[in-house]
């Protein structure tokens, strides 16, 4: 199963996608990101921990002003 970064602060995302299987990995700073296949952020954190500026191949969601089903959606278009 895809391995789905999502920052700290999106706990219902988080737990939603678990509840689909994903392996969820908490997003804390930029280093978290590595090794993820997607990764769920809210626009206002993406360039504070430097993930535009990270090399990374993950698909980057914004999940501001979305429901974590919106999310969860988004993540299963993408991968």
């Amino acid at each position: 199963m895809a391995v789905i970064g999502v920052e700290e602060s999106l706990t219902n995302v988080q737990e939603a996608l678990r509840e689909k299987g994903y392996d969820v990995k908490t997003i804390k700073g930029e280093s978290d990101v590595q090794g993820c296949d997607c990764c769920v952020v809210t626009g206002s954190e993406m360039n504070a921990m430097g993930i535009h500026d990270t090399m990374t191949r993950a698909s980057i969601i914004d999940a501001k002003g979305m429901s974590a089903d919106e999310v969860v959606k988004e993540v299963e278009s993408r991968m």
